[in-house]
């Protein structure tokens, strides 16, 4: 079932709630600039394995409300903890793919983890999206920088032109255009925001502060959030554990959808 929490006085969020009876609870995070419906695949699946997802569509995004502001790290992690509280979520699992993996690390390290149990980081945008004078991986902000200004411009071409760097595999003309929707339910300014935090923020800190069980499935042909960065959560965060996808780019939880499910499943329990 779909719901709205208000998190704030003048916003709200939408929620899609599936197998509301199951103690063990996944809560999806998507990326940029799509929304829950982004994991269809996993909520196929896995509430007939026996778990409860919940898929939260960000600020700006999808069914939510679309503030001018309000989209940083900090906002967006702010948002999951009301989520979480409003609904007292009690030992999930945190599940972010892209800039929601880079939301999910942030909430981790500023609220301390409350109510996760375990965390599962999908093609993360982190520890930096961008590359760094010491960290030479990822996009330029100049390219960012650039994608915020085609989406002032020409939203739906930025969209595609996006869209094109998504998968590896093939998609069909249907699947791209679903996908290529997806984006459009976004207002523009909330999709250029959240393209400038992803520009200028990073989580090298907090990847030290998380103390949960890690769980980083990353797509080793993924041209938005190259394999290296996996490889930094990797390092960064305590008790990870990485799994490569070999067909996949950065939409691994579609590419290769069986093996994506039953991976994440192991990892819950």
């Amino acid at each position: 079932m779909g719901y709205y929490l208000r998190i704030e006085p003048d916003v709200n969020i939408y929620v899609e709630d599936v197998n509301q009876k199951s103690a063990k609870t996944i809560l999806f995070l998507h990326g940029w600039p799509a929304n829950h419906k982004l994991f269809e695949y996993q909520f196929n699946h896995l509430p007939s394995m026996g778990y409860r997802c919940i898929g939260m569509d960000l600020r700006g995004f999808g069914n939510s409300d679309k503030p001018s502001s309000g989209y940083s790290y900090d906002r967006m992690a702010d948002d999951v903890r009301a989520v979480i509280e409003e609904l007292h979520l009690e030992n999930v699992t945190l599940a972010g793919h892209s800039v929601g993996g880079a939301i999910s690390i942030r909430y981790m390290a500023r609220h301390n983890g409350y109510g996760v149990e375990k965390l599962a980081l999908f093609a993360a945008a982190a520890p930096s999206f961008t590359k760094l004078p010491d960290f030479p991986y990822g996009m330029t902000k100049e390219d960012v920088t650039k994608h915020i200004q085609e989406t002032y411009e020409d939203r739906p071409n930025m969209l595609k032109e996006f869209g094109d760097l998504f998968f590896f595999q093939y998609v069909t003309r249907s699947f791209s255009d679903w996908f290529f929707q997806l984006g459009l339910q976004a207002a523009g300014w909330s999709t250029a925001s959240l393209a400038a935090s992803l520009r200028d923020e990073s989580l090298f800190s907090d990847l030290e502060n998380i103390q949960v069980p890690t769980l980083i499935l990353h797509g080793i042909h993924d041209k938005v959030c190259p394999f290296p960065l996996a490889e930094a959560q990797n390092r960064g965060i305590k008790n990870s554990k990485l799994v490569s996808f070999e067909n996949s780019g950065h939409g691994l939880f579609w590419e290769e959808r069986d093996k994506f499910n039953q991976t994440l499943a192991e990892f819950i329990g």
